[in-house]
């Protein structure tokens, strides 16, 4: 390792870390707290430069590489143990081209970052709803956000990525130039290189939207949640909805109960929006109500409450293709198990421009799924086996409802077998094809990983 050390050295302009050294605890850290791995050598990037450099050194020493955007993610996979973890957190710039409707972003952007930077001229893409989320990890797992129902997710979005690869060269992937590899990195996750750049096509958004939540008591869940499913069975496409049950925050007339909070963002004109989500408004029990018209970026920032680093987390999703009457049931015998006010279960609402895209055109591949369920527990203090617990049987319970597959951006890590879930078996043989032929010995092994064949 002092060689690899050395050898980085020569001729790496940003920071070098390897255990003992000041700065490298907090550099291994991520989101997720649970996660606690330790890399033989950390390289914190300032350019495309350190990172083929980086690259190099992994490939000619042996070292398996891991790479941080962000570090936001549930498995953790922003760290690594052992090997070499490059870093791009440092990469934090954005250009927006307002005339083209374009964003060139760097990896280590935030969500937060980059609607601050599109919003200046009224403009916005699909993005994951935290802030602190990072672009990368997103777009190369899909992308699931408040755009998506309008505009499809992150990586549907995505116009052209530079990548540098395995064998250290630097690709610019579209689906003009090595659109194989612009499929694969389309879902396929941190497999097929490392991405220093990416661009993105943007929409008029805002900068005020219509959007805001709903407050139900969770007595009422079945008949609530059934009226809102029927109602998106035949929604516009410009309304995005999400449901989530747990303990609100600062609803007065839900003080420390779990209760459905039916969360939308309508992407047109906010006059039609009213018009639109009207049904949803009037359902029998609604004790709070707070759609109205706000910017954008501020609807982007409305969950990062109780989401941020520091604590431990543990998560199962699943895309459903089912939400009858015993399915409902099962959801709610769950949400009665909650086992504390931190947990939380998530149903989105899918289809609309999601289900538009080709089977084939992104690795992405659940695209006619019209939910997509997430179970997370969430602890700072205390054990953490009953959230582990209460997590796993959610999805254990609604298994029977779906639709077959796994969302690469909300696994843990759940084994290999969990991964082929997450693409199919056809799929993934081809995504394994595209892997022995940009990283047949597998340095790109910290993620969700697809194997190559040899």
């Amino acid at each position: 390792m002092a060689e690899a050390a050395a050898a980085l050295a020569e001729g790496f302009r940003g920071e070098i870390l390897v255990p003992g050294d000041a700065g490298y605890d907090a550099a291994r850290a991520v989101w997720n707290a649970a996660v606690d791995r330790r890399p033989e050598l950390i390289a914190r990037c300032t350019g495309v430069a350190d990172v083929l450099l980086a690259v190099a050194v992994a490939r000619e020493h042996g070292l398996p590489a891991g790479v941080r955007g962000a570090g936001h993610g549930l498995a953790g996979l922003g760290t690594c143990d052992g090997g070499l973890l490059i870093d791009l957190s440092r990469l934090t710039g954005v250009r927006v081209d307002p005339a083209r409707r374009l964003a060139r972003a760097q990896p280590g952007v935030t969500w937060g970052a980059f609607d601050h930077e599109t919003q200046a001229f009224g403009l916005a893409t699909t993005g994951a709803p935290y802030s602190g989320a990072g672009i990368a990890g997103a777009t190369l797992g899909g992308g699931v956000g408040w755009l998506a129902r309008a505009y499809g997710l992150t990586c549907d979005n995505l116009v052209e990525a530079d990548v540098v690869t395995a064998d250290g060269r630097l690709l610019t992937a579209s689906a003009a130039a090595h659109p194989e590899l612009f499929a694969g990195l389309r879902g396929g996750g941190g497999n097929f290189g490392v991405v220093t750049s990416f661009t993105y096509r943007l929409h008029r958004v805002g900068p005020h939207v219509l959007c805001g939540a709903l407050y139900v008591p969770v007595e009422l869940l079945a008949p609530t949640l059934a009226a809102v499913r029927d109602f998106m069975a035949d929604a516009p496409d410009g309304l995005t909805v999400g449901v989530e049950f747990g303990r609100p925050r600062g609803v007065p007339r839900l003080p420390d109960r779990t209760a459905l909070r039916i969360g939308l963002c309508w992407s047109g004109r906010a006059d039609r929006g009213r018009e639109a989500v009207a049904p949803l408004r009037a359902l029998p029990g609604v004790v709070a109500d707070t759609v109205q018209t706000r910017p954008y970026a501020l609807w982007q920032r409305m969950l990062d409450a109780d989401r941020g680093p520091g604590a431990g987390n543990y998560g199962r999703s699943e895309f459903l293709s089912v939400l009858d009457g015993a399915a409902i049931d099962r959801l709610a015998a769950r949400v009665a198990a909650m086992p504390g006010p931190q947990a939380r279960l998530q149903l989105a609402f899918l289809g609309g421009a999601v289900a538009r895209v080709g089977p084939d055109d992104t690795a992405y591949t659940h695209r006619t799924a019209p939910y997509l369920l997430n179970a997370v527990g969430r602890w700072t203090d205390g054990p953490a086996r009953p959230q582990v617990e209460w997590a796993r049987e959610c999805w254990e319970a609604m298994r029977p409802f779906s639709s077959g597959g796994a969302y690469v951006n909300l696994m843990g890590q759940e084994g290999q077998a969990r991964v082929v879930e997450a693409y199919g078996l056809a799929k993934y043989e081809r995504l394994v094809a595209l892997k022995d032929r940009y990283d047949p010995a597998n340095l790109f092994r910290f993620n969700q990983n697809i194997r190559p064949s040899g």
